[in-house]
């Protein structure tokens, strides 16, 4: 499931209207600037991704220049921590780096009679990363599967060992490829599971890892390792390589521009869950936190933790399912 399927049409058109300010990494110059309002004060508690562990604390930070007595605790273990913390009254955020499962709304439901509401905060691509030194330019997700998988429902008749299997010659010919991946409870293994592996399963030697940065690592410290992370987490030591969905499809890096559009075949919303009663208004506090992220002070800390940005388009449309209107409004 790609970012284009993850969206509805309307969010998919107003996601392109972005043109270029969004190609060119910029905030969405509709998007208001916050403006802080009086009766906010408390504690605030995130419960989930750690893919988005930076960029809540980010979040938090900005909001609090604004409220400085207001104290948030953020726990990042894994988007499947989310859902229980919510249904328990743990957290008042849950934050997620793939949708919500069926059965997992289910469970929420049956506890509060309504669903949860997703905050889609950033875009995020998955880069699947190389040492910097390995000189490969492109692979398909095929190729991918293949060498992540052990089903290879990509299509590949045999599964990819070396980094001779992908193309590359001399010294990488031989050179056996160190697979590097997330643990059952990241939200990120579940993703790249659903879309890189074609709902496949993954081969028994990836050594999982429990946080995005020491997939990270793992990647740096082998010169023949690959892993799978948020483009976030990248450092000077790996790169992530350009994918493309198909034999047949142009390669795409992972930029913001290619995730926006959905050309880069790993792409993806990221999301923070929230008890909201339909039939009751939020609090201060948490109302006021969910305008900042949509405004331009917590699109800068999405750009800041190496997401890329939404648009006002987005921002309105998910605004209206809490029942907010923009800062300043």
């Amino acid at each position: 499931m790609t970012l284009k399927t993850l969206t509805s049409a309307a969010a998919l058109v107003g996601l392109l209207a972005a043109g270029t300010a969004q190609a060119q990494m910029q905030i969405d110059p509709a998007l208001p600037t916050y403006q802080p309002v009086s009766g906010v004060a408390g504690s605030l508690s995130s419960v989930g991704s750690d893919t988005l562990n930076n960029l809540m604390t980010l979040w938090a930070e900005g909001f609090r220049t604004f409220y400085p007595n207001v104290t948030i605790e953020i726990q990042g273990a894994g988007s499947g921590t989310a859902p229980p913390a919510l249904i328990q009254g743990q957290a008042q955020f849950g934050p997620m780096s793939r949708p919500m499962r069926g059965s997992e709304i289910e469970e929420f439901e049956a506890r509060f009679g309504y669903a949860p509401t997703p905050i889609r905060g950033a875009i995020d691509a998955l880069g699947v990363f190389v040492h910097k030194d390995n000189p490969i330019e492109c692979l398909s997700l095929a190729q991918v599967d293949a060498i992540f998988s052990s089903t290879r429902n990509g299509g590949l008749d045999a599964p990819i060992n070396t980094w001779g299997d992908v193309g590359l010659t001399g010294e990488w010919a031989n050179m056996p490829i160190a697979l590097y991946g997330r643990n059952s409870a990241s939200g990120t293994y579940g993703y790249f599971r659903e879309v890189a592996l074609f709902g496949g399963d993954y081969r028994a030697e990836v050594r999982e890892q429990p946080g995005s940065s020491t997939v990270i690592q793992g990647v740096a410290s082998e010169v023949g390792g690959i892993g799978y992370s948020g483009v976030g987490y990248a450092t000077a030591d790996v790169r992530p390589v350009p994918l493309r969905a198909t034999d047949a499809d142009e390669c795409f890096p992972a930029e913001g521009q290619y995730a926006a559009s959905g050309d880069y075949p790993i792409a993806r919303f990221l999301y923070v869950y929230v008890n909201k009663n339909p039939n009751e208004p939020l609090e201060p506090l948490r109302g006021e936190f969910i305008r900042f992220v949509y405004a331009q002070q917590g699109q800068e800390a999405v750009m800041r933790a190496g997401f890329f940005p939404v648009n006002e388009f987005l921002a309105n449309t998910d605004l209206e399912a809490f029942g907010l209107t923009p800062s300043g409004s």
